[in-house]
């Protein structure tokens, strides 16, 4: 049912904002995340402003608007409180050696008022389109994944002065300033995971080294690399070159356990590159035993150890990528990430950050096994069963509270048009 009221919300929800209130200057922003948070998490089809104050009886718009665009508090804040509910738990709590994932998502948007729109690359379609982009900080340690931070990208097309403006950064640059927000916590990553757009950047990699941090990442094809052959003879050639004249059997045959078994042929080796000292470790990753079959063909580097960057180890490390992507698909669809009324910097980042607090709740709920104990007869296996578990208990709590607000409810329809007989 999309109708709830924050008068009936599940207790463990109550429960969740307590952990967030002295965090906050005054009652209303207090009231204003409860209200905020029960629409993104509510069963609403949209999740702007206007849908979840119209679905929520007792929440108004302007205030909503308020609270999001005027009230005067700070996502960072919010945020690192949410990190620190995580890590309380022993359940949810940070592991040493986790993945930390880096990548931007973007999505459409028209117009030219936002903050940060502008003709770019927008992942989720494919295509360079008008839109906006966010670089994110992903956790990741074989059992749970969540996000870690996240800054809106502001194109330079976006800015008065272009690439000259003071508030213009590089998303290479905003990826380092969020991983070393993670190091400020304490939480120092076993290893980095990065697409071809960061790990081409070299720039970028000598940073990730700077702060003695392993990294795995794609490269481009066309990325010039040094080999040394048998005869001590250095030749310097493109990757994609050398992969044509690598000999079919040493390439070995791995298979990804992920939804569908994959098997990719790839082939590890060392070399060095212009401005990194010393060797690396390089990887070819193909769908087929050969160059010439093979429709797709992928480029690594790492600077971890040889003898522990594997072919093995390189395509399933790589894999845990896929995690970041899942979250975007799962907040994009259920709690409403490009969905805002809207248009600053720090209004677009608040809502993001809001976001990532209602996808934490469902993530800590569903491993500390409380819904699935009150409201579920069957393991909570994916965030959607978790999420949907809890739209039940709302279901549940706002039908008992219906029975006995009727003359509340039918005002509430009456106020948008509408007659409840």
């Amino acid at each position: 049912m999309k109708e709830t009221t924050p008068a009936a919300m599940p207790p463990c929800f109550e429960k969740w904002c307590q952990q967030f209130d002295d965090c906050w200057k005054n009652p209303a922003q207090k009231i204003g995340f409860r209200h905020y948070l029960g629409g993104l998490l509510g069963d609403s089809e949209r999740k702007n402003r206007s849908q979840m104050a119209n679905n929520s009886i007792g929440v108004v718009y302007n205030r909503l608007h308020h609270f999001i665009a005027h009230s005067p508090w700070k996502a960072s804040i919010i945020n690192q409180r949410r990190l620190e509910i995580i890590n309380k738990r022993s359940q949810t709590k940070f592991k040493k050696g986790f993945s930390l994932i880096l990548d931007d998502s973007g999505h459409r948007k028209s117009g030219n008022f936002t903050s940060g729109v502008g003709r770019q690359y927008i992942g989720e379609i494919g295509k360079t389109d008008n839109g906006i982009v966010t670089v994110t900080t992903h956790y990741y340690d074989g059992k749970k994944s969540f996000p870690l931070d996240l800054k809106l990208y502001q194109n330079s097309s976006s800015l008065p002065e272009g690439k000259d403006d003071k508030l213009f950064q590089k998303k290479p640059d905003i990826g380092i300033e969020l991983i070393d927000s993670s190091l400020r916590r304490g939480h120092r990553p076993g290893i980095v995971l990065i697409d071809g757009g960061y790990g081409n950047n070299t720039t970028f990699l000598k940073k990730l080294e700077e702060r003695e941090l392993k990294y795995l990442g794609k490269i481009a094809k066309n990325r010039k690399i040094v080999v040394k052959q048998k005869s001590n003879e250095e030749i310097e050639t493109r990757i994609d070159e050398l992969s044509k004249s690598i000999p079919i059997e040493e390439f070995e045959q791995v298979i990804l356990s992920l939804e569908k078994q994959k098997k990719v042929w790839v082939t590890t080796f060392t070399a060095s590159t212009s401005r990194l000292f010393g060797e690396r470790t390089f990887a070819i990753v193909m769908n087929a035993s050969s160059v010439e079959e093979a429709t797709e063909v992928d480029y690594f580097i790492t600077n971890v150890e040889p003898s522990k960057a594997t072919s093995e180890w390189i395509v399933n490390s790589y894999s845990n990528r896929n995690w970041i992507e899942v979250f975007y698909r799962e907040a994009k669809g259920w709690l409403g990430l490009r969905e805002y009324q809207v248009r600053d910097k720090w209004s677009l980042e608040r809502h993001f950050i809001l976001v990532f607090c209602a996808y934490t709740f469902i993530i800590c709920h569903k491993l500390t096994g409380g819904l699935r104990r009150q409201w579920a007869n069957k393991p909570l296996k994916t965030f959607t069963e978790a999420l949907e578990a809890f739209r039940t208990a709302m279901s549940f709590r706002f039908f008992d509270w219906l029975a006995n607000n009727r003359d509340v409810f039918a005002s509430h329809r009456e106020s948008l048009g509408y007659i409840w007989g």
